[in-house]
């Protein structure tokens, strides 16, 4: 038996060394962004403070509101409204400028423009974009849907790593940290990965939809399968909305008759509605970042992160009666799984305590690329990446090269990576006998 597990811990060892080199440094960045963008409603009322708690003597109605917006920012398109929160908030008009950027401009209850701000500019957009692409486009896209292929190998033979085989608690459910030295670093290191190990998974596979490649696959399969029930609210694969290209949205819309029902009407009705913040009202024709443009109706939605809350409700531009009515029930259930898994993703599904967990999950992680980096460099020789050593005998990990084969059919980037590593190891390595003793594929 020893003879079958001794080579099996070795492979499995090298796959997690190499797998845990390659993805620390994602590891330390997404985990630092993630955990700042959990709390983006935080941050986008602070960024707003200055069009809150406002004066409400002389307050005019929706219409004149979107009014004085557009004349702000003449030959601007109307995209929607966003219904003030309190009676002393200003009301948020999103417009399309005619170069095809966005703008949000805060007008005040007495329809008075106070201030404006480029939605691309927010602290939490930043974010988004540092978390989702690194700020390179599709390039840093793909290389943090490798990075999380990675990462799920990372934990996955980690877990097999930490397996007890028989030992006690102490160093696997708890760490000795009093022993110090290596001991307490091995044991900070295993029992981190242990109990942060289901949500990190979580964390990575509820990620899978905003990505490129695994995302525009899923797509392709949900539409295939029949699992359609209106148009996807998760903006990952290729899709013509996915990137929020402005241009094309603003291209899409149609030009619409003005509207008989005026917006303070629908407002009126959508306070009725109690539609969770920050709840839009879009206007007739306006373009959808998610999906067609609207069509020929007045529509309330919300922009919550917490998505099983949103639905929408369309109302006739002549006579303001409500004409559908959707929500997440209606949505098929591979979408709201989807969408359930993005909202605690978010740290969205159950408020602050989502966000708590999130941030624990997020130190955990940090705590493991640290850990794991400082093992390395302690035992790492001057002249060599520090591998751990090859198993004797390949030939015997059969099911090794089964589970590494289902999990590169389910993570697309994952088996092409691997697939250049193969062609790496084959065809080059063998040339480069120096770099092959120092990377410690070499073989005797």
């Amino acid at each position: 038996m020893a003879d079958r597990i001794i080579p099996l811990y070795r492979t499995i060892w090298r796959w997690h060394f190499y797998a845990g080199l390659f993805v620390i440094p994602f590891v330390l960045l997404l985990s630092l962004t993630g955990a700042a963008y959990l709390f983006k409603p935080q941050l986008d009322r602070w960024e707003e403070r200055a069009w809150r708690d406002l004066p409400i003597q002389g307050a005019v109605d929706a219409d004149a509101q979107v009014r004085a917006a557009m004349a702000a920012f003449p030959g601007a398109s109307f995209h929607y409204y966003r219904i003030p929160e309190a009676a002393g908030d200003a009301a948020l008009v999103h417009l399309g400028l005619p170069g095809g950027a966005m703008r949000d401009v805060a007008v005040s209850p007495q329809g008075r423009v106070i201030g404006s701000a480029d939605p691309d500019a927010r602290w939490s957009a930043w974010l988004a974009r540092l978390h989702g692409s690194l700020l390179v486009g599709r390039a840093g896209k793909l290389a943090v849907e490798l990075a999380a292929s990675w990462a799920i190998v990372m934990i996955l033979t980690g877990l097999y790593l930490w397996w007890p085989r028989g030992r006690g608690a102490a160093g696997i459910v708890w760490p000795r940290l009093s022993l110090g030295g290596r001991t307490a670093l091995r044991d900070l290191h295993a029992v981190t990965g242990f109990w942060v190990s289901g949500l990190a998974l979580v964390l990575l596979f509820t990620a899978l939809p905003w990505t490129d490649v695994w995302a525009s696959g899923f797509r392709a399969v949900r539409a295939e399968m029949g699992w359609v029930a209106g148009t996807p609210d998760w903006k990952g694969g290729a899709d013509p909305h996915a990137a929020h290209d402005h241009h094309a949205m603003a291209a899409a819309a149609p030009a619409a008759a003005p509207p008989r029902a005026s917006l303070a009407y629908i407002v009126m009705r959508a306070r009725s509605e109690h539609m969770p913040a920050p709840a839009i009202i879009q206007p007739p024709g306006a373009p959808n970042m998610f999906g067609p443009p609207n069509g020929d109706v007045w529509t309330l939605t919300t922009q919550t992160q917490n998505r099983p809350l949103v639905r929408k409700v369309s109302y006739d531009p002549e006579t303001s009666i409500e004409v559908s009515r959707s929500g997440f029930a209606d949505k098929h259930v591979i979408d709201r799984v989807v969408n359930v898994g993005i909202a605690w993703h978010e740290g969205q599904l159950f408020g602050l305590a989502n966000q708590l967990v999130g941030v624990a999950t997020a130190l955990a992680l940090f705590t493991l690329a640290i850990s794991g980096f400082l093992m390395w460099r302690r035992r790492k020789p001057d002249d060599a990446l520090g591998a751990p050593p090859l198993p004797r005998d390949p030939a015997r990990l059969k099911g090794v090269a089964a589970i590494v084969l289902l999990l590169a059919a389910f993570l697309p980037l994952l088996a092409a990576s691997l697939i250049l590593l193969w062609t790496i190891d084959r065809f080059i390595v063998p040339r480069l006998p120096r770099a092959a003793r120092w990377l410690g594929v070499a073989r005797a």
